[in-house]
């Protein structure tokens, strides 16, 4: 199994010249009133940061931000990047606090409830403005090299921890891609409720924590349901061929890279075509993204329509539009837009994307509330279901990426199957 580029959702340690210009100033001891506000700095960068992107994020916001001048920022952090570099370690140190501290439960179902418990006290404590907010990783693979592997690999230390989450004594033992897969399904999760999580108050914490167990858990489907999708045929609707095709393979590069880590050149050369030919299809390459991303919508939208059509129950309409729209990804051509593209985009543009995002997760809101009310879908909370299906959806555009060989219709068993019935199933 191949690292993933994707798989990059960590912060690694500086090199060791870098270090010296972030612990303390050449020459000096670091004194509480350097620590408290350096922390200070970090934490109004992993602010911005988690607002505009890496590209984004300039010494002189995160100066604006703590009240001090660029120049005194440098003083703590030298330069953007070792700034930068910093946040996203600072969040993989946090994230693997919390696996450590679940690893220690006896159990799966333990281990699991104890992870969601302790991530959810991280954002309480951050919401209430006791500790820094957890840093988005989306926008890592902008980074250049050395940084983005020293990253990767860190990524890939956690990961392994998270993935032995899985392995208990109660469990029967599991082959090495399963319990990657799962372990990505439940890292992409935690991840993914940053786009749902502002919507509840600190004192709903604990219900959602209780619930969401519940769903990743124990799946969406009654008891003794078998998970047997219908193939069907999505078929989105297209506008001009060209742009199409240039939409196609404008989406991986952007998944792989991130959006800005994607320049108009690399555009073109993906195309084989010139500058100006690209400029022909798009006129900004603000286009591409939310090209890509209403293709993306677009595709969601004619999964759930032809699942919608099929002479069956909501579950099996549910596990149908899940399990053709992940075999999709499976495939370079079917492969869907990363969310993680959205915190690039300028505001206006990324209000207008979330909304199209919004409203096909809502569309598998009703789908699970209409299976629960006929009976072949769990009593779970719809909103939060539904977080957990667009989460999964969007995060399978990594498999393409870190499995080789990879059938769309053995991605449906791997991916597919654990994300609707359940990790503990």
């Amino acid at each position: 199994m191949a690292a993933s580029p994707a798989f990059v959702y960590s912060c690694a340690m500086p090199d060791t010249a870098d270090t010296a210009q972030i612990a303390a100033p050449p020459g000096q001891t670091a004194t509480a009133r350097f620590t408290r506000r350096r922390e200070a700095v970090l934490a109004a960068a992993i602010a911005a940061l988690n607002e505009d992107g890496y590209k984004g994020m300039t010494l002189a916001d995160v100066a604006q931000r703590v009240g001090l001048t660029t120049t005194s920022v440098t003083y703590y952090f030298r330069k953007k990047d070792i700034l930068a570099v910093e946040c996203f370690r600072h969040g993989l140190q946090r994230f693997e606090a919390i696996v450590d501290a679940a690893a220690v439960e006896p159990d799966l179902a333990g281990r699991l409830d104890r992870l969601l418990g302790l991530y959810l006290d991280l954002q309480a404590r951050a919401r209430r403005g006791e500790e820094p907010p957890m840093t988005i990783f989306s926008d890592i693979r902008a980074l250049a090299e050395p940084s983005r592997g020293e990253l990767r690999r860190l990524y890939q230390r956690v990961f392994l921890k998270v993935r032995g989450l899985f392995e208990t004594p109660d469990r029967q033992v599991m082959p090495p891609l399963g319990l990657s897969t799962r372990a990505h399904i439940l890292i992409e999760q935690l991840f993914w409720s940053a786009a749902w999580l502002p919507r509840y108050d600190v004192e709903d914490f604990p219900r959602v924590r209780a619930r969401l167990f519940d769903i990743l858990a124990h799946g969406l489907a009654v008891p003794g349901r078998p998970f047997s999708p219908r193939p069907i045929e999505v078929v989105p609707r297209v506008g001009d061929p060209a742009r199409e095709t240039f939409l196609r393979a404008a989406t991986p590069l952007i998944n792989e890279r991130s959006y800005r880590g994607v320049s108009v050149t690399d555009l073109a050369a993906k195309l084989n075509v010139t500058k100006g030919s690209f400029y022909h299809h798009m006129d900004a390459k603000d286009d591409v993204v939310v090209a890509c991303f209403d293709r993306t919508f677009e595709t969601i939208r004619a999964a759930q329509q032809a699942a919608l059509d099929l002479q069956g129950d909501q579950w099996q309409a549910l596990s149908s539009a899940v399990s053709a729209l992940i075999a999709r990804q499976g495939t370079e051509d079917g492969l869907l837009l990363r969310t993680s593209a959205l915190q690039a985009l300028p505001e206006p543009l990324r209000v207008r994307t979330v909304w199209h995002a919004d409203r096909a997760t809502q569309r598998f809101a009703s789908m699970i509330a209409d299976g629960i009310a006929e009976g072949s879908m769990r009593p779970v909370d719809p909103f939060l279901a539904s977080q957990t299906v667009s989460a999964s959806i969007n995060a399978a555009a990594d498999l393409i990426a870190w499995v080789d060989d990879l059938r769309p219709e053995t991605l449906v068993g791997l991916y597919a199957q654990p994300a609707l019935r359940g990790l503990l199933a």
